[in-house]
């Protein structure tokens, strides 16, 4: 079946907002059988919306939309698509009862008269709860063609997709699509298309995609199936392709984080570590105390971005910057000395280097980054160049040092 998706906000369409819904809905959608075709983001504009609308109901089975489902002026979508269906908006005593709970719950003294209008729906429809907020959801349909209604806020518009309107549209088709996902990192996507190229050029069920972000890899292979069992025998010959191809540059099988991973690890195998960072700025430690329970392995973090801080802080030697400089193996080497010697942590951290986009010289240009490792009485520590602007740097760098952490972990125990 054809699924479609319209997001309703003026507020969307110029991009003060991000719009999640969309590539959260079209996700659910995949997982259970629709096909996606279209997605529109039109403002809160009648005309242009009804004509939106229109349009969508004529080429797709199912069309979602968010947004436009409030108490005010602006918030039109479904008088719009009451005239469409050709039916008044009447009033549904069990939308207005969970209206009254809702402002009861937040403790509301008095409410205001536009709000009545949530509590007045389609002829015909069907009311979806919205345990989050005071806009319902709506269900209509007409003529084998489906709409559905949701509020905009992803707070409200997820339980809801997830509680109701999930298992409604799972009634509506046979097949499924299921996923395996592999997160890749130090490769890039055309050097991981290419490694599969094979499989991908003659691919129809399963299917590879890949998406890249910077220093690293999704990769989803998906298979068309009424259940699991019989995905699993179309993914088995695929996956075992490409587990022998990308080998240890695959670090989850699960649409998951590389400082997850790596949190995971290091509190799995019970080790402390300690970070000292200059070009990355901190967001090495940043990002992995993200992970949760992190803090029984995350010892400490240090930010040394000028020359006195890794002096007075890791004891780098002031000979070793006048004759290596701040960005050199040197350097790097007695960051992970000094840092080790004040936290005696099992695994220590140092990151230095050029991100840009001045500073850079013919023998260190901009994204020169070294980044050293002390585990097991041994400092590994490797020079890189990365491309790109100063931030693409620091998310490279970060993104390779969490890299390297976790083949140490793997390969050095």
């Amino acid at each position: 079946m054809i699924g479609e998706l319209i997001t309703v906000g003026t507020e969307i369409l110029i991009g003060d907002i991000l719009n999640s819904n969309a590539q959260y809905i079209a996700k659910q959608l995949s997982t259970i059988g629709f096909n996606v075709y279209f997605q529109t983001t039109v403002g809160d504009n009648p005309q242009r919306l009804r004509a939106t609308l229109e349009n969508s109901m004529k080429r797709s089975d199912v069309v979602i939309l968010t947004g436009g489902l409030g108490p005010t002026q602006d918030d039109l979508t479904k008088e719009i698509l009451a005239e469409i269906l050709d039916v008044s908006l009447v009033f549904d005593q069990e939308c207005y009862d969970a209206l009254l709970e809702r402002f009861q719950k937040i403790g509301a003294i008095t409410i205001t008269q536009n709000n009545y209008k949530q509590a007045y729906i389609p002829e015909g429809a069907t009311f979806i709860p919205n345990p989050n907020g005071t806009a319902p959801g709506i269900i209509a349909e007409k003529n084998n063609k489906t709409v559905i209604l949701l509020p905009g806020p992803p707070r409200e518009m997820i339980p809801m997709f997830e509680e109701t309107v999930i298992p409604y549209l799972m009634n509506k088709t046979d097949t499924r699509f299921f996923s395996n996902y592999y997160k890749i990192a130090s490769i890039g996507e055309s050097a991981v298309e290419d490694l599969l190229l094979d499989i991908i050029d003659k691919q129809s069920n399963p299917t590879i995609a890949t998406y890249a972000k910077p220093g690293e890899v999704l990769l989803r292979l998906t298979a068309n199936a009424k259940n699991r069992e019989e995905a699993n025998k179309l993914l088995q010959e695929y996956d075992q392709i490409i587990k022998e191809r990308l080998g240890d540059n695959i670090y989850a099988f699960e649409n998951s984080s590389l400082q997850e991973a790596v949190g995971k690890m290091l509190l799995k195998n019970h080790l402390t570590i300690s970070i000292s960072e200059s070009c990355t700025g901190g967001q090495i430690a940043s990002r992995l105390s993200e992970v949760p329970g992190i803090s029984a392995s995350l010892h400490s973090g240090i930010v040394v971005y000028s020359n006195e801080a890794k002096k007075n802080f890791l004891n780098v030697k002031q000979e070793t910057l006048e004759q290596f400089g701040a960005v050199s193996e040197e350097t790097t080497k007695e960051m992970l000395l000094g840092l080790y010697d004040r936290t005696r942590t099992d695994i220590v951290v140092s990151t230095t280097g050029i991100a840009g986009p001045d500073g850079g010289s013919e023998e260190k240009p901009v994204g020169t980054v070294y980044i050293g490792i002390y585990y097991k009485g041994k400092c590994f520590i490797d020079k890189h160049l990365f491309m790109g602007s100063r931030k693409d740097i620091q998310i490279k760098a970060s993104n390779e040092c969490f890299n390297k952490i976790r083949k140490i972990m793997l390969f050095s125990s």
